[in-house]
């Protein structure tokens, strides 16, 4: 179809009222939606009556393969003027969004990222936690915490840093990651944040050590920071 544009759109941490404007722009005129398991429904209403909506959310347990998201993508765009790829956070940080834009463009679909705000930085935030905050962390770093990704992490290098870690997706493999940091140096009352639900209502905000993350009673979705930054609170509560 001429001119067909997908647009790959960071829809943010879970509030709908933390997307871009040019990201709602989008929403309101697609003609198709891909849409994840964490995107906020109330986006989805200010979609047109005739827009074309495609759940494609994955779940702990169970998810559509990329692949078949892949494929869904140039599919519509095949048939339709602007498709909407609605993703979490932002589409580059952990969202796959790089393979779903080399997949378009090996079918010559012309694409657009609009970025979105991270759960990585303003779950943190949004609990009173900052990520660097001067003479206690000058850095922070963001790994996945997903199975197959955190067994190739290099937890000597992570622990070895003096800065900051961000866990996404980290709740299924908290005890490898807390053995493993602990294992290479990091000490065992280092301060660690668990962050639920990031900029919902429902949000919650669990304090704790490193040495007990193995062992919390956390599901997700959740954020964990890991660090001496994860013992301060600068919110008011």
């Amino acid at each position: 179809m001429r001119d067909s544009v997908v647009y790959l759109v960071g829809a943010g941490p879970g509030d709908p009222d933390l997307i871009s404007v040019k990201g709602l722009k989008l929403i309101s005129v697609a003609d198709a939606i891909v849409y994840d398991r964490l995107v906020d429904k109330k986006l989805l209403d200010l979609s047109r009556s005739e827009c074309q909506l495609v759940y494609v959310g994955k779940s702990p347990g169970g998810s559509i393969e990329q692949k078949q998201i892949n494929k869904i993508l140039v599919d519509l765009a095949k048939v339709h003027r602007i498709t909407v790829r609605l993703k979490g956070g932002d589409p580059y940080i952990f969202g796959r969004g790089g393979e779903e834009v080399l997949a378009l463009k090996e079918n010559n679909i012309k694409v657009e990222v609009i970025p979105g705000i991270s759960s990585a930085t303003s779950g943190p935030l949004l609990s009173g936690i900052p990520l660097t905050h001067r003479s206690v962390s000058a850095a922070f770093t963001v790994v996945t915490g997903s199975t197959s990704e955190t067994e190739a992490l290099n937890y000597k290098a992570l622990a070895e840093l003096n800065s900051t870690i961000v866990v996404l997706m980290g709740v299924a493999n908290r005890k490898t990651i807390s053995d493993e940091l602990i294992k290479y140096g990091r000490m065992e009352n280092t301060p660690v944040a668990v962050i639920r639900w990031a900029s919902y209502e429902k949000q919650e905000l669990m304090k704790l050590t490193l040495k007990d993350l193995g062992d919390s009673n956390i599901t997700p979705p959740a954020v964990i920071v890991i660090g001496d930054v994860a013992g301060l609170n600068l919110t008011d509560n």
